[in-house]
């Protein structure tokens, strides 16, 4: 499963959030990949930087290959990263899933 969820503004809270949402995915039995979380770890991307945002959300959507649905997390809304992941899988024949783990978190 590739997870969608906020990252950019509120950076703290959203990764807070997303981890949340690979914990209840994992919950499920899926094996979710939440790119926005791996490259913007210190050391690899930098999300402030459009080059290296675009070199993130593009790796990320390279999981679509062998993904079985694109979940979207929309408690705190949805993003134009978001959106733009969501318009990628659907013109990959991927599923798109709304998910919600119960109200803003």
């Amino acid at each position: 499963m590739i997870v969608e969820s906020p990252y950019a503004g509120d950076v703290e809270g959203n990764v807070k959030y997303a981890r949340a949402c690979v914990r209840d995915s994992l919950s499920r039995g899926e094996a979710p990949i939440a790119s926005h979380l791996l490259y913007t770890q210190p050391g690899i991307l930098d999300d402030d930087i459009p080059t290296e945002r675009a070199w993130g959300i593009d790796a990320g959507l390279a999981w679509r290959d062998v993904a079985q649905a694109s979940v979207v997390y929309t408690d705190r809304g949805i993003t134009k990263g978001m959106q733009y992941g969501i318009d990628r899988a659907k013109e990959a024949g991927i599923p798109v899933e709304l998910r919600s783990l119960g109200g803003p978190q």
